[in-house]
């Protein structure tokens, strides 16, 4: 049998899509062809995103390469957590339990709740007025 030399995952998170590819390498993480600390200039974004990584470390095994579209920062760091874990559980399946623990392995399914007709915002309404 011939070892996979990439895993790839997909992950979603309000508007944002991430495709997370795992290749032989040295640790290091591309973001849209840009260094992983420059496309999330904050600690939490950053933090959020490899979460995952604290289960399985990458240094001197494997280099992430990340697509990423859809949505802000936050979203787009979202689905690149859950794109990591479900990646990181196709090379270990044996860290499922421990991922799913930590709430790894679940879509965060809320979505940005659309405005309806006839009124301000998506619950907010326009201020009645008696007289």
């Amino acid at each position: 049998m011939v070892k996979k030399t990439t895993t790839h995952s997909t992950g979603k998170r309000k508007s944002g899509t991430a495709r997370v590819f795992f290749k032989e390498g040295t640790g290091k993480i591309t973001v849209n062809g840009m260094e992983f600390e420059k496309y999330f200039p904050l600690e939490s974004h950053r933090v959020t995103a490899t979460k995952p990584l604290a289960f399985y470390p990458i240094e001197n095994k494997h280099n992430l390469y990340v697509n990423v579209s859809g949505g802000g920062l936050s979203g787009q760091a979202g689905a690149i957590k859950l794109a990591l874990a479900r990646a990181i559980l196709l090379i270990n399946p044996e860290l499922k339990e421990t991922l799913a623990k930590a709430s790894l392995l679940t879509r965060d399914s809320r979505v940005k709740e659309r405005k309806k007709y006839g009124q301000k915002a998506a619950r907010a309404r326009f201020q009645f007025s008696k007289r």
